[in-house]
């Protein structure tokens, strides 16, 4: 639960470096508490429809809510993996991009400082002790 609320702690923080515990466990819990809200949604039907979709009242305003602290873990992820933040419009290619994205996010972040501060991992560890 930590590492989710250090997500919106960052808010729009599109600096520094996230680690893959960051990146991955935010995305779990994100992930859960969407599926929570579209259930409370189908239940108490809080719906409305957009070109034929029906969305969810409490679900569509989560996503609104942690559309830009989600974009600015994805762009913190890849400067850990020493890639500028634009790669993230590489998802914007239909399928291909989307696979590419995920597996930069995927990869292990560069050890020790690089162009985009300090490694987070190595920060961490310091601070425990």
């Amino acid at each position: 639960m930590h590492w989710y609320l250090e997500v919106f702690r960052k808010y729009a923080v599109f600096e520094g470096r996230a680690r893959r515990k960051e990146f991955w466990l935010f995305f779990l819990f994100s992930s859960i508490v969407a599926m929570f809200l579209v259930v409370i949604d189908e239940f108490m039907g809080w719906k409305f429809e957009i070109d034929g979709d029906d969305l969810g009242f409490l679900s569509t305003l989560y996503y609104i809510a942690i559309f830009i602290p989600y974009l600015a873990v994805i762009i913190r992820r890849l400067h850990d993996t020493d890639r500028s933040g634009w790669w993230v419009l590489i998802a914007l290619i239909p399928l291909v991009g989307v696979i590419v994205l995920l597996v930069f996010l995927i990869l292990k972040g560069t050890e020790g400082d690089n162009r985009y501060g300090p490694d987070p991992k190595a920060s961490e560890a310091s601070e425990t002790w």
